[in-house]
């Protein structure tokens, strides 16, 4: 490709828009540009990377038994009723209607497509193992779409479905996708971290995401380098944590007056009282149902854990009327004493002694509340969200805690969809079964992102060599110098013939404005011709990740960067 040919226009300044760095060189680098808000189209240096990346997890796949489908975009409302998504997916899902009136989706997700084709025509268990995958375009309604590929409303997954006949094909079906995964992160230079996690409005039992640790993630991570556990916060167990301190005697419960003092840290501060020695009490609406979860004063509420725990499909934070309503006071004074609604605690407030709780009245709280006197507890469960520091839940060692990206997840789904939709087949006993389903999901756009997060400097992208658009940029100081000119093509000319993916820069610009570009869009091999090294009958090859320049002879540079490359690969 010559450069005056390549359509890839880059960019000088920061775009205003771009938070991330990821999101920043795609666009300067001429990657791609913002169509909409959260969708964007690919240009050609772009795709180039994106459609490396897909060979690699299309590699991947069919190595471990999966064939490659292809399914609409557009869903019927239908099937999706069948399995109770419609109306549990929410506002993410973008709806619209055909001429007819027929209701129909943009697919977020193919769990429901892929179960109705299956259903159709596999009729046996001598038609299973069955792994289908699929590399398409998804579309989920963002309520608020940032940092370019990370969060979009449009955007390329692979997503492959597995069925089997038993929970033991279902584990070698997950566990050989999990190890695919592996390979394909490691294949495209990351090093993706398999944590457990929530599976979210997918389903099902059992689900790892593999985490690329960077500051730009959106999710928070927690691990244990002694023994390997790793979670994302969302999952991460915790543990039950005595009350520090020497043992104490129960005290009279006692109502204080604390004018205008709601918060956690105003109590403290107020009643010289630690975190550690509160409780908080929220008020949720758990499917229409008023609730009361407690936690320690020095902990967070994990809503995915306690939705889970009470097995309701939506739960809310109560409004202020409400709050109002079912404690008679205004938000920051409910606490557990008196409280006519169901209590749920996490296991840290078991163990709590003469806390300090809000008085269910305007401007008080009571010092002294303790369990079983003072309150009961209808369920103790893992109910707050877990901090670096805590213990871990395996071996009792420190947790750490990291930002990651999640590049792609894997879930085990079990009967949620078969069952829902009446997928079934025949076991060798002749009894109709349902399938036992799994699927497995990488973002596409969104592991070119975390690559370009992990794999750059002040001047531009770090490709590894394996998605990298183009492996080398041969940069002609002056393509007015004939003799430049001439030794710049037959290079060219000779690592097309080797198979080589390489850019001519045949541009009339001066050498820094060719340097610079050729640093931003982050070629792995630059090749230098100017007057003075051609006299000497040499060529100069930069290696852009370590910036190793080295002088070879004009007949061997080829040879030179062949071997580069295959090392690098």
């Amino acid at each position: 490709m010559l450069m005056s040919q390549l359509y890839a226009p880059t960019l000088r300044e920061t775009p205003a828009e771009a938070e991330l760095v990821s999101h920043q060189l795609m666009l300067r680098a001429g990657l791609m540009r913002r169509s909409a808000s959260g969708m964007y189209s690919f240009l050609p240096l772009g795709l180039r990377a994106i459609r490396k990346v897909e060979q690699i997890i299309r590699e991947e796949m069919n190595a471990i038994g999966g064939q490659e489908v292809l399914m609409p975009i557009v869903q019927p409302a239908e099937i999706w009723e069948e399995s109770g998504r419609w109306a549990e997916y929410g506002d993410e899902m973008f709806r619209l209607q055909d001429r007819n009136g027929r209701q129909f989706c943009l697919g977020p997700t193919h769990e429901e497509l892929i179960t109705a084709l299956v259903r159709s025509e596999v009729r046996s268990y001598r038609q299973l193992p069955l792994r289908l995958y699929q590399i398409q375009n998804k579309y989920r309604d963002e309520i608020r779409p940032r940092f370019g590929l990370m969060r979009g409303r449009e955007f390329i997954m692979k997503d492959m479905y597995s069925f089997d006949k038993d929970e033991e094909g279902l584990d070698k079906s997950y566990w050989a996708a999990f190890h695919a995964y592996e390979r394909i992160f490691q294949r495209c230079g990351l090093e993706a971290y398999p944590v457990e996690a929530d599976s979210g409005a997918i389903g099902g039992d059992v689900t790892h995401e593999f985490m690329v640790l960077a500051e730009a993630g959106e999710d928070f991570v927690l691990y244990c380098d002694k023994c390997g556990y790793a979670a994302n916060v969302e999952r991460a167990e915790g543990v039950d944590l005595p009350h520090a301190g020497p043992a104490q005697d129960l005290q009279p419960l006692t109502e204080v007056a604390t004018p205008q003092v709601s918060t956690i840290a105003q109590v403290c501060a107020f009643l010289h009282k630690e975190p550690r020695d509160c409780i908080k009490t929220l008020i949720y609406i758990a499917d229409g149902q008023p609730v009361a979860a407690l936690v320690r004063g020095d902990h967070n509420l994990n809503e995915i854990k306690l939705r889970k725990f009470l097995g309701c499909q939506v739960l809310e934070l109560a409004d202020g009327e409400t709050i109002a309503r079912i404690t008679g006071a205004p938000v920051g004074f409910a606490g557990p004493v008196g409280l006519e609604v169901p209590l749920y605690a996490d296991y840290a407030v078991e163990s709590a002694v003469n806390a300090v709780v809000g008085a269910n009245k305007a401007d008080a709280h009571l010092l002294n509340a303790n369990l079983g006197r003072d309150f009961t507890v209808k369920a103790f469960a893992d109910l707050r969200e877990i901090q670096p520091g805590d213990p871990c839940p395996r071996c009792g060692g420190v947790l750490e805690g990291a930002r990651g990206i999640e590049v792609g997840q894997v879930f085990k789904l079990g009967t949620k969809y078969s069952q829902a939709m009446g997928a079934t087949f025949l076991q060798e006993n002749g009894v109709e079964t349902p399938f036992i389903m799994g699927c497995y999901g990488i973002g596409v756009g969104r592991t070119v992102a975390a690559v370009i997060e992990k794999n750059h400097d002040e001047d531009g992208i770090i490709w590894p060599v394996s998605i990298a658009p183009y492996h080398v940029i041969i940069v002609p100081v002056s393509m007015k110098d004939p003799a430049q000119a001439e030794a710049a093509e037959k290079l060219y000319q000779e690592l097309l013939a080797l198979g080589v993916e390489v850019v001519l820069d045949d541009r009339d610009e001066r050498p820094g404005v060719k340097f610079k570009d050729a640093d931003l869009i982050g070629f792995p091999i630059r090749v230098t011709i100017g007057p003075k090294s051609l006299e000497k009958g040499e060529m100069e090859i930069r290696n852009r990740r370590t910036k190793e320049v080295q002088s070879v002879p004009v007949e061997k540079v080829a040879s030179a960067i062949r071997k580069i490359l295959e090392a690098e690969s």
